[in-house]
């Protein structure tokens, strides 16, 4: 991989928790549940597409090593949320359940994608 195309990964890979923090919140405050809603489909689908979906997209993935858009998204706003004061021994069992759920998510998928 390239100092450019690493560059470009590293970006895109901070985009969607950026997003996240910058405009989900609002939207649920605004719209209420449905914001929610809307904010999945747009923030998600929007920052998939630059991310995966165009011709030439920002992150490039090489070799065996597979990273789902939400390990970006679960890193960013976690790292975001420690450094603006938010409580690390209070996430603890949130980051142990979304790795537990990655792990089993993982094997589920093996048992019918594997080639």
């Amino acid at each position: 991989m390239t100092i450019q195309l690493a560059i470009a990964t590293l970006i895109g890979g901070f985009i969607f928790p950026f997003v996240i923090r910058m405009a989900w919140g609002r939207m649920v405050d605004n719209w209420g549940p449905i914001g929610g809603w809307m904010a999945a489909a747009f923030i998600v689908g929007t920052v998939w597409c630059i991310n995966h979906g165009i011709a030439t997209p920002m992150i490039t993935q090489s070799g065996t090593v597979w990273v789902d858009q939400g390990l970006a998204a679960g890193v960013g706003v976690w790292v975001a949320s420690a450094l603006t004061g938010g409580s690390k021994r209070k996430s603890v069992k949130n980051i142990v359940a979304a790795v537990s759920a990655g792990i089993v998510g993982g094997y589920v998928l093996s048992l019918f994608l594997v080639s």
